[in-house]
């Protein structure tokens, strides 16, 4: 049937009646690339018949007493073929010229397997379907040259590989649908895990990248959030403070050596929202060469409810706020924490992002639409209060008039 791939399994159990008790003759055409596509392009099944290249093919298999057709075969090296052949006659194969095949004599009581090389190519000076043409030119000068000698046979035609790569990757685990072509993204890297006593995950941490700005008027430090551990760190029930150590800051960083960033997180319980929320008291650098330790305040802007994560694209001055006038900056790139609630393992909950979603730009478009509105209907208001005039002069009747007093 079509669109299924015969395996070299189920091709041999096809074989197996073909080439029963008895001696048989088989005749081998081995091209060096083959596909169905070829047939599709050059075989005239559109309609156009008298374009097509396998006109001595077609003709063989109509006047053949029966015949089959493998539209894809499974492809398990270029031997895989002539070897399987090989074990069901239990004969030797001969290599034969299609020039000299008329003036060879075969032995029609044992079993033969003669093989015929076919080129494949397409260049600037031979196309292809000039190429497929001259094989079945030889494919049907073989075949009637044994016709000639009255010799039973069994024609194989088939490819030592294909010659166009299809794609055997399964689409079981394909995501089925509509999807917007890109080029595929690099894997993400694994978030910095701090686990409980118990082997359990308590904390998670996950940043694109770290910008440090130092005090001096330098460039910020780009830092990959990479290589880090978490030594020192400790989780309770409603505390968190998870210490990562950036192994390769040494190398990336030559004016200071950064020692480590300390994270420290807490929950309360909130009657209003009766449900705990969690905040992110603090974070403190610690620098290596002088000694020094810059703290930041995130409470007022990173939290996010206790079984919940937080999510913020860039996490700088706006969330985290220096203390005691601090000249160093933090700036967290795509940045995720999550410290209490992780009840789906290795990966984070549902995140609370710092963006929100009635951001300044939608409440300008929402404000200005709203004026916009009033006075459309205002005006339609004032339209629909116009009244037309019920009464006029008649010119037959007495004219009115309006007495003028001073």
């Amino acid at each position: 049937p079509a669109g299924h791939i015969t395996s070299m399994e189920e091709l041999a159990a096809y074989l197996t009646p073909v080439f029963g008790s008895g001696s048989n003759t088989v005749i081998l055409f081995l091209q060096d690339k083959l596909s169905k596509d070829d047939f599709t392009l050059f075989g005239g099944v559109f309609g156009n018949k008298q374009e097509s290249v396998f006109r001595n093919l077609e003709a063989a298999l109509q006047s053949a007493s029966s015949s089959v057709n493998f539209p894809a075969l499974e492809w398990t090296g270029e031997s895989a073929i002539p070897t399987l052949l090989q074990q069901k006659l239990g004969a030797a194969p001969l290599l034969v010229d299609p020039d000299t095949l008329s003036h060879l004599s075969l032995n029609t009581s044992i079993s033969n397997l003669l093989i015929i090389n076919l080129p494949y190519g397409c260049d600037s000076l031979k196309s292809c379907k000039e190429v497929l043409s001259s094989n079945d030119e030889i494919i049907g000068k073989v075949l009637s040259s044994l016709k000639a000698k009255d010799v039973s046979y069994t024609a194989v035609y088939t490819g030592l590989q294909p010659s166009q790569a299809i794609s055997m990757s399964s689409s079981l685990n394909q995501h089925v649908g509509r999807t917007l072509l890109q080029a595929s993204a690099a894997d993400d890297k694994e978030p910095i895990i701090f686990n409980n006593t118990a082997g359990l995950p308590c904390i998670m941490l996950w940043a694109q990248s770290l910008s440090i700005q130092p005090p001096s008027p330098q460039k910020p430090i780009n830092l990959p959030i990479e290589n880090a551990t978490t030594n020192g760190s400790m989780c309770n029930n409603t505390n968190y403070q998870i210490y990562f150590y950036l192994l390769n800051a040494r190398n990336l960083v030559r004016i200071f050596f950064l020692e480590n960033v300390l994270f420290t997180m807490s929950q309360r319980f909130y009657p209003v929202s009766a449900r705990n929320w969690f905040t992110l008291d603090s974070v403190q650098m610690q620098v290596r060469s002088s000694g020094q330790t810059a703290s930041f305040v995130g409470s007022h802007g990173i939290y996010a409810p206790a079984e919940y994560s937080f999510h913020c694209q860039s996490v700088g001055d706006a969330l985290l706020v220096p203390v005691n006038s601090t000249q160093w900056r933090l700036d967290f790139f795509d940045f995720q924490i999550q410290g209490f609630g992780l009840a789906n393992g290795t990966n984070f909950s549902y995140a609370s992002d710092c963006a929100s979603f009635f951001t300044a730009g939608i409440w300008m478009g929402l404000i200005t639409s709203l004026l916009m509105l009033l006075i459309f209907v205002y005006g339609l208001h004032m339209i629909m209060q116009l009244n037309t005039m019920d009464r006029f002069d008649d010119p037959k009747g007495p004219s009115i008039s309006v007495p003028q007093s001073d």
